[in-house]
């Protein structure tokens, strides 16, 4: 008989058991030392099937839920370092944060983070509001995205997470600058990567950002982390009546207009085919979810120039 250090749901004298996969929760299972012939294979929903032959003995080796992307771009919000209407940076919400990205790393995917800077400064409303240049208040905004970004490295590293800040201007006395091969480099190295500063120029958004370092760096998604579930058709903080999608294709979302990211984002997402996935991260958990598959907790935009039906 075999045995299996995991719940079992079934087995029997050929070795044959079939491991529950709970969300949040995979166990991976491995041959015992010396034998061969260990397979796995999806049974069928959530469910894998390990077997081995006869006789052979299975064993866990912990918790763990596979990461379904290698590669992925989160874009957080600057309004997600505070409370809601508060300026600045909330200890409390930033350890949320770092220990999210921290969770969802240790599944092995490789993790870059765009950060907004809506909690110190907003470009466009300053201009807007000011009479100032939208070129300058869009800078001091990057400068604001710098904040953040710096805070999120610490906060990462004090949970054993090696992390760099790579600004897209020239801030060498507190970041590298922003260069792809070096970028990739630290991938490698196991770094969590955090992007700041936006595209470095004017008049673009860090939802515009995020798709192009998703397309640059050859993220397998983008992850757009937000307060609320995903996308509606109306606003739910204001209509009770407002419906979520589960789905969403790239020309429909521009279409209607739905407030999921700028329309410069959006399309460049659409002509590069790159999946775009937003969600409520505030849940404990969801963005490791989200990396290991589980985009039902938010929306999932998908859909290239040329529609498929």
């Amino acid at each position: 008989m075999s045995r299996i250090g995991v719940p079992l749901v079934s087995s029997n004298t050929y070795g044959t058991g079939e491991i529950i996969h709970r969300p949040g929760v995979f166990y991976e299972v491995t041959q015992n030392e010396g034998y061969r012939g260990l397979t796995a294979a999806p049974a069928g929903g959530s469910n894998y099937t390990f077997s081995t032959p006869h006789g052979h003995e299975l064993h866990s080796i912990g918790p763990h839920m596979p990461a379904k992307y290698n590669r992925i771009v989160l874009k957080i919000s600057g309004e997600s370092f505070t409370r809601e209407g508060a300026l600045g940076i909330e200890p409390e919400e930033l350890m949320l944060i770092a220990d999210e990205i921290a969770a969802a790393r240790d599944k092995g995917t490789e993790i870059a983070v765009v950060v907004g800077g809506g909690n110190i400064i907003r470009g466009a409303s300053l201009a807007a509001e000011s009479g100032f240049d939208q070129s300058t208040s869009d800078y001091m905004g990057m400068l604001g995205t710098v904040i953040n970004g710096l805070a999120l490295k610490e906060a990462l590293e004090t949970r054993n997470h090696p992390a760099r800040v790579m600004s897209a201007i020239n801030l060498t006395s507190v970041a590298e600058p922003f260069i792809r091969g070096r970028a990739l480099r630290h991938f490698e190295k196991g770094r969590i990567v955090i992007l700041v500063a936006g595209t470095g120029n004017p008049f673009f958004t860090t939802d515009t950002c995020a798709s192009l370092r998703s397309i640059e760096l050859g993220a397998d998604i983008l992850l757009k982390a937000t307060k609320v579930d995903g996308i509606y058709d109306k606003d739910p903080r204001k209509d009770a009546t407002a419906v979520r999608y589960d789905t969403l294709h790239f020309s429909d979302a521009i279409e209607q207009q739905l407030a999921v990211m700028d329309l410069t984002a959006m399309t460049m997402c659409m002509e590069h085919e790159l999946p775009l996935c937003v969600f409520d991260f505030k849940g404990k958990g969801n963005i490791a979810r989200v990396i290991s598959g589980d985009t039902s907790i938010g929306t999932l935009v998908t859909g290239g120039k040329t529609r498929k039906n």
